[in-house]
């Protein structure tokens, strides 16, 4: 059996893993769905100095306390961000890198500078440092639960994480 990490994207925290993470335990593997610094359940944390680098130390910080290796990475959006830092940084522990509708990028790329031109973000008025959650109907979400579920639980992201360069 084989050991996740599950990374979520911008805006929402671990919760978007809420059904797929009791389906790969039930498969009888390991799962571990870290929420990252300023988001989901650790936004009693958010501040201006989160960044990319931020987020990638959250997750080795889980891999190193939990003894983890031979680990498949997964990161869904902007995860695919962070999992690629992580995988370069400690690349002994990785065994294969999974890019769920994610950003691949390459060195110094940021997430901002891989959107598409017509995709415009927008910061929450008054924190210049935040970016507001993008509209159910822009990341091509359908199912009414799903959609319940993101408006509920998305929440501004701190913007250093997306203009971030990956080195």
């Amino acid at each position: 059996m084989a050991t996740f990490v599950l990374v979520h994207g911008s805006w929402a925290g671990s919760v978007v893993w809420r059904e797929l993470a009791p389906r790969l335990r039930k498969a009888g593997h390991e799962v571990y769905a870290p929420t990252l610094t300023g988001i989901g359940e650790r936004k009693h944390l958010l501040n201006r100095e989160i960044d990319l680098d931020t987020h990638i130390q959250d997750v080795i910080g889980v891999i190193d306390e939990e003894d983890l290796s031979d680990i498949v990475l997964v990161g869904n959006s902007y995860g695919g961000m962070v999992i690629s830092g992580v995988a370069d940084r400690v690349p002994e522990k990785v065994a294969s890198l999974v890019y769920l509708d994610a950003f691949v990028p390459e060195n110094g790329q940021s997430l901002l500078s891989l959107l598409p031109p017509d995709l415009r973000l927008a910061t929450v008025p008054g924190e210049d440092w935040l970016v507001a959650p993008i509209p159910s109907a822009s990341v091509g979400l359908k199912r009414p639960e799903v959609i319940a579920l993101w408006e509920g639980k998305s929440a501004p992201h701190p913007l250093a994480t997306l203009t971030s360069r990956y080195s």
